[in-house]
């Protein structure tokens, strides 16, 4: 296990890692998230999906990266539950394609997306840390996949050449749950994982360039500003995540108040039908009439004969 102490992953994201010059520690990540060590980053993209600033919500941190293939990739650390998170996504994603596609182009030049989320809280249920999800369509009586092939041209060779190639046009979606990560490292992928939970680089990672990371993003090198504001950050993001755990936690108390008060309620209702019965029960038994009865529950003398019906005290059709 390293000494050397990381800042987060969030806040390298809203500072250093937007420097051209840090590139390849986001190539890390996602050359090992990918599985592609050639992933190669040429610039940032001003989007209405990035949000950089102090001003910005402290629970939620997004980059948007163009790759040298041109796929726009869509990385968001989310340190809260956010209401509707996959309709968020599913809505970030069509905007990029929206935002990149300029009216009258051809649908051939439209953006690939790669929408990746770091979370800190668990999606749903399920019993990995690790997820990964796309558009596919499957033969219904047959369950065979749709395979969709674009010729692409061979660059370099002497004659037009070409190849046919699988289209892969749809958003592609990683869900990584930082919280259900057990710090067991079996790929690539786990070393940065293990960063974004514990904030230092696993003892004998190798993951390409996670050096770097382990460098670049240290503690240590942070100026005594940088390291005020950092901490202002780490404050804020405590307060952020504290506030929405106590609206929880006052939600639930109250719910379990409401639920108290409305069982006594109930409770005083059916105790006072419980005795009303038993009055004209005993009463009935007595010898006192069905109209006097009804007076002193102060209820018709048909509900009266129902409850005597109920107790096998007059026939059904008495």
């Amino acid at each position: 296990m390293s000494k050397n102490k990381l800042i987060r992953f969030d806040w390298a994201m809203k500072t250093i890692l937007r420097d051209k010059t840090n590139f390849d520690v986001l190539e890390g990540f996602l050359g090992a998230l990918l599985e592609d060590d050639n992933i190669k980053i040429l610039n940032i993209i001003e989007s209405e999906t990035n949000q950089g600033g102090e001003e910005d919500k402290y629970n939620r941190v997004d980059l948007l990266v163009q790759d040298s293939e041109n796929r726009k990739i869509y990385i968001e650390i989310q340190n809260t539950r956010e209401t509707d998170y996959l309709e968020s996504l599913l809505y970030s994603a069509s905007k990029i394609i929206v935002e990149h596609q300029k009216l009258g182009d051809d649908f051939r030049n439209i953006s690939k997306v790669i929408s990746i989320s770091i979370m800190y809280f668990n999606l749903g249920f399920g019993d990995d840390y690790l997820y990964y999800g796309t558009n596919d369509f499957f033969g219904i009586n047959t369950h065979s996949k749709l395979i969709v092939k674009k010729r692409v041209e061979l660059l370099g060779s002497l004659e037009p050449k070409y190849k046919f190639v699988e289209k892969n046009i749809f958003p592609e979606y990683y869900l990584i749950t930082v919280e259900r990560y057990k710090n067991i490292i079996q790929r690539k992928i786990d070393e940065w994982i293990y960063i974004f939970k514990n904030n230092e680089v696993a003892e004998g990672s190798k993951s390409k360039n996670i050096d770097k990371a382990e460098k670049k993003l240290a503690e240590i090198n942070m100026s005594e500003q940088e390291r005020k504001v950092y901490d202002k950050f780490l404050i804020n993001t405590a307060r952020d995540r504290d506030a929405i755990n106590t609206a929880k936690e006052e939600g639930r108390e109250e719910g379990i108040v409401k639920g108290i008060v409305k069982g006594k309620i109930e409770g005083k209702i059916e105790g006072k039908i419980e005795g009303v019965e038993l009055m004209i029960v005993n009463g009935f038994k007595a010898g006192i009439s069905i109209e006097i009865l009804s007076k002193m529950a102060q209820i018709k003398p048909d509900e009266v004969n129902e409850i005597l019906k109920n107790h096998g005290l007059i026939p059904e059709n008495g």
